[in-house]
């Protein structure tokens, strides 16, 4: 069955449910898991090798996944904790030091709420790249220089988000990009539990089903870390997924919706406050992380 996703934890369970449901120890594939508090959980998933990735449908590099409970409409200890955990993640892909410069991208249409994670979260991120210009400062103890980039998409701009984004690498310079986007989940409960970051680059518009050219440190020159939350789910997947001890015949299921054209996507009701919720904390997490001396975790 091809249940549509874009996390790599999720790529991990269907193999172990492949399994009858008992882990499996992947060759070239490593997961650790910790867990911060009752609320906050965090598994990192690291794709060693070629084989590994071609038994994860991923490229090689690291997958961290912080799921976290009752983050929506939650208290704001659960909060503070998410934050904590995402900082703690980030911080070793994206390494403090007075002369860090980064480029934040924030991924996906303002105007379209699934859509709309990486927007909101950029206009909450500290942008300093104008302070160093205007001071002459080429280091800085407690901030990095920061950018930031919300490129919109093609049928507002007519340009590709992944131009936009070269231009603005070849201006700023970064050391390292954050990409921030909407994802596409298999279970309809991430949606509103599950933060994933990984070093492997993007394909903005993924989560909604409207791919387009690759950010990597390939196509951009520089490093890619990408910060994302599901926003939307297949509905195709969503029903086989949900029906899959009742169906005798899924893979005839499968090819039905498909001819019949009647997948979409879809999300929650209360997408509008997971938005908030979920950009205030990964603007948090990125503010703590690329200004240490202004934040705190």
């Amino acid at each position: 069955m091809n249940y549509r996703t874009d996390l790599a934890i999720e790529n991990k369970e269907m193999i172990d449910e492949s399994n009858k449901g008992k882990k499996v120890e992947i060759p070239g594939v490593e997961v650790d898991v910790d867990q911060y508090d009752s609320d906050v959980k965090v598994t990192r998933i690291k794709v060693a090798d070629e084989a590994g990735s071609r038994t994860m449908g991923k490229p090689i590099g690291n997958y961290i996944t912080i799921e976290v409970t009752d983050l929506v409409d939650g208290e704001e200890e659960v909060k503070a904790t998410a934050v904590k955990a995402l900082t703690a993640e980030l911080s070793k892909l994206v390494k403090f030091h007075n002369k860090l410069k980064v480029l934040v991208i924030g991924l996906g249409n303002e105007m379209v709420t699934p859509d709309s994670l990486g927007p909101c979260t950029v206009s909450k991120v500290k942008v300093t790249r104008h302070m160093f210009i205007i001071t002459g400062a080429e280091a800085d103890e407690d901030a990095g220089c920061v950018s930031a980039l919300i490129p919109g998409v093609m049928y507002t701009t007519g340009m590709e988000s992944a131009e936009l984004i070269r231009s603005a690498v070849d201006i700023a310079k970064p050391e390292v990009v954050i990409a921030v986007d909407a994802l596409a989940a298999r279970n309809i409960d991430r949606i509103s539990s599950t933060i994933q970051i990984t070093d492997t680059g993007i394909s903005p518009g993924s989560g909604t089903g409207n791919m387009r050219k690759d950010l990597t440190e390939k196509s951009l020159g520089t490093k890619v870390v990408a910060i994302g939350v599901p926003t939307v789910i297949d509905s195709k997947t969503l029903i086989l997924d949900n029906l899959s001890g009742y169906l005798k015949k899924p893979a005839e299921a499968e090819k039905h919706i498909e001819k019949n054209g009647h997948s979409m996507i879809v999300t929650t009701t209360d997408i509008d406050q997971v938005i908030t919720d979920f950009s205030e904390v990964i603007a948090n997490g990125i503010n703590n992380t690329l200004h240490p001396g202004i934040y705190s975790s």
